[in-house]
């Protein structure tokens, strides 16, 4: 019979960045978190095509981008106001800081995170003693107040991420690309495509990172690829060949359950 030392026995009995996740979505009540796509990529007329999403890329802010997602999660919901309150020892569990960190730096390192989404008017932050309370902003970066998307409107469009995501730790294992490729992906229709070239005008990162981003996907089994052959009269092949993606089915919305009348009914 295997036998645990009184160490390992004390890993075991303290939460982990993906419990405390797992709890914090329980407490939100939903099977799919909403994002308006303006975060990813600015509508059609607009002065740039570039969104929110490009700030994370180009600054290399995996654990920020990773934390907003989480506060959509946790926030979106509407129960507190769009309002929700940690401890900051919780806020920097859930952002992972505490594997690589002694308290009190984890302690100001989600302080410190936090404070950069509220620079990008993505969010409002206050802090009493220990506890944090963070407030979402509406994710174009515009600062305005947060409402929940309904897609009655261009502006008003969402991608929805299941929560599934947090809860069987896909996250875990994507680098910065391959987050932001996936939030593309999901802004999207099934089967599109996403041209490297393209990326410098529509997301506003680099075509090599847009590429890696992908690739990583398409080999952690969280977006599959095909390809798709296009008639071209003028080719020397008369055709041409891209490539098409979209979500595996781990990673697609969860269909909410029929509610099943009481019996007798």
């Amino acid at each position: 019979m295997k036998t645990t030392t009184p160490a390992e026995r004390d890993m075991q009995e303290t939460a982990t960045g993906r419990d405390t996740r797992t709890a914090v979505l329980a407490r939100a009540i939903r099977a799919n978190v909403p994002l308006r796509k303006t975060f990813v990529q600015a509508n059609k007329g607009a002065a740039s095509r570039h969104g929110p999403l490009k700030d994370f890329v180009n600054g290399r802010d995996l654990r920020g981008l990773k934390a907003y997602l989480i506060i959509v999660a946790a926030c979106s919901n509407g129960d507190n106001g769009w309002s929700t309150t940690h401890d900051s020892a919780v806020w920097a569990r859930l952002m992972d800081i505490h594997e690589t960190a002694t308290d009190q730096s984890a302690r100001t390192g989600a302080w410190r995170a936090l404070r950069r989404l509220q620079a990008r008017k993505l969010i409002e932050c206050s802090r009493s003693g220990t506890m944090i309370t963070v407030t979402l902003l509406r994710e174009d970066g515009t600062g305005k107040p947060y409402d929940r998307p309904v897609g009655d409107t261009e502006e008003n469009r969402f991608l929805q991420i299941p929560t599934t995501f947090w809860t069987q730790g896909r996250d875990e294992n994507l680098d910065l690309p391959a987050l932001a490729l996936f939030l593309v992906v999901a802004r999207e229709k099934n089967w599109s495509p996403f041209p490297a070239e393209k990326a410098p005008e529509w997301y506003g990162w680099s075509p090599d990172t847009h590429e890696r981003g992908l690739k990583k996907l398409v080999a952690l089994g969280l977006v599959e690829r095909r390809e798709h052959r296009t008639k071209a009269p003028l080719s020397p092949l008369g055709f041409t060949l891209v490539h098409q993606y979209q979500r595996t089915a781990i990673t697609r919305p969860r269909k909410p359950r029929k509610k099943t009348a009481p019996a007798g009914q």
